[in-house]
């Protein structure tokens, strides 16, 4: 269960293993051109104070944070890092199996679904409104979650997204997006 506090995430910025539409968990690569360029247009939307900005300890989520909020101390945490992919590793995105499978020599899901909300529910139990640069595996237990299934469309890369608990459930929503009800779901 992911407690009830409201928080910014945001994928990392593109990669060569993402522009190539292959698998990289844990492969640790730095960011693409593209990917840093990402990064540094993502300040204008998280010029904000943060009670705390948090990463994964990737190599692609720290270059994104230190580009996309330079002037931030951040603090890397492992349990925020993307999923183990095991034997899969570079492999293409269509050899990917469903995300409750456990992929070849690699992590499954409920140990990686473990992993990321101790981490999540740590930095959420301590700071009221923490900004956290992550991975697309991330979002997919965030989404697994809020919603129930981790399925649904890629998160983009370097777009903050605001989540926030309400009365009538979790909303999500793209910031800068001008349909604040614009949900990845």
């Amino acid at each position: 269960m992911l407690l009830a506090r409201p928080f910014v995430f945001m994928r990392h910025g593109e990669t060569p293993l993402n522009r190539d539409r292959l698998i990289g968990g844990s492969t640790d690569v730095a960011l693409t051109t593209l990917g840093e360029a990402q990064a540094r247009s993502a300040r204008p939307l998280l010029e904000r104070h943060w009670s705390r900005v948090v990463t994964s300890s990737r190599l692609r989520a720290r270059q994104t944070t230190r580009l996309a909020v330079p002037k931030r101390q951040f603090d890397s945490l492992a349990g925020l890092d993307e999923r183990d992919w095991g034997r899969l590793e570079r492999a293409p995105l269509a050899c990917q199996p469903p995300y409750l499978a456990t992929p070849p020599g690699g992590e499954s899901w409920d140990v990686f679904e473990a992993r990321v909300v101790t981490a999540l529910n740590a930095v959420l139990a301590i700071h009221p409104y923490p900004l956290i640069i992550a991975h697309s595996g991330v979002y997919r237990v965030i989404q697994h979650l809020i919603r129930g299934r981790p399925d649904g469309p890629r998160l983009p890369n370097a777009r903050p997204l605001s989540i926030r608990p309400g009365p009538l459930g979790w909303t999500l929503h793209l910031l800068g997006s001008h349909d604040v009800r614009h949900a990845l779901s």
